[in-house]
């Protein structure tokens, strides 16, 4: 798996979907609701009880898996453009204002 971490680091939608994708398998796995989590404890708890369901932590590894691959590539790596990079592309389709 060769991909290009530097730039994705500096992705902040990088940084949304890993959160995401560990954050929500946790809270959707146990039951939870954004309500419940009204305390530090109580989401560190939440969390420590997911940890020990095999289910929440295999739908947290696949959200993880496919947060980081590149659905647009073969494989798992990154292509040859996106390893060539070391900033963030710019999107086509953004208009600057």
């Amino acid at each position: 798996m060769n991909i290009n971490w530097r730039v994705r680091f500096k992705n902040p939608i990088f940084w949304a979907q890993l959160t995401c994708s560990i954050i929500m398998p946790l809270i959707v796995g146990m039951g939870a609701t954004w309500e419940d989590m009204t305390t530090w404890e109580v989401l560190g708890s939440t969390i420590m009880a997911a940890l020990g369901n095999p289910v929440v932590v295999v739908a947290m590894l696949t959200s993880v898996w496919a947060c980081v691959t590149d659905p647009t590539t073969s494989g798992t790596s990154d292509s040859a453009a996106a390893l060539g990079r070391s900033e963030v592309a710019p999107n086509a389709n953004h208009r600057k204002a």
